[in-house]
């Protein structure tokens, strides 16, 4: 009896190659969480200490910039901006206090990332 040949079946799986493609996408994603994660923490330290400032309503601008520059002797992650770097108005009696800021983080030598962070606190 003849032998019947089974039909041709499609190997599955990943190839070294697929692999080393992966691990690359893999790698620039961590890179990039990596270098970006104590920005993100900086910036909720931040939007954090101006919320805190402005609940507290203060008198004027300058004692406003005072509390942040005593919040940021605190905080030891805020380094990006300081207190001359706020905008501090008052909206229908109520403080608000603002800020913007951008920070370039390096990813690798010639490539650099930029991220423009605003916020701001209000008095309740």
């Amino acid at each position: 009896m003849p032998k019947t040949r089974r039909p041709y079946r499609h190997e599955r799986g990943i190839t070294m190659i697929g692999l080393l493609l992966w691990a690359i996408v893999v790698a620039f994603g961590a890179l990039i969480i990596v270098r970006v994660l104590p920005t993100v923490n900086e910036y909720s330290t931040i939007q954090r200490a101006v919320q805190k400032i402005a609940k507290e309503e203060p008198a004027s601008v300058a004692l406003a910039r005072s509390a942040f520059e005593k919040q940021k002797e605190i905080e030891y992650s805020i380094s990006s901006i300081g207190g001359k770097d706020l905008q501090v108005t008052k909206e229908n009696d109520k403080v608000v206090i603002r800020f913007a800021y951008d920070k370039e983080v390096e990813l690798f030598e010639p490539v650099f990332l930029l991220i423009k962070y605003r916020g701001e606190g209000r008095s309740n």
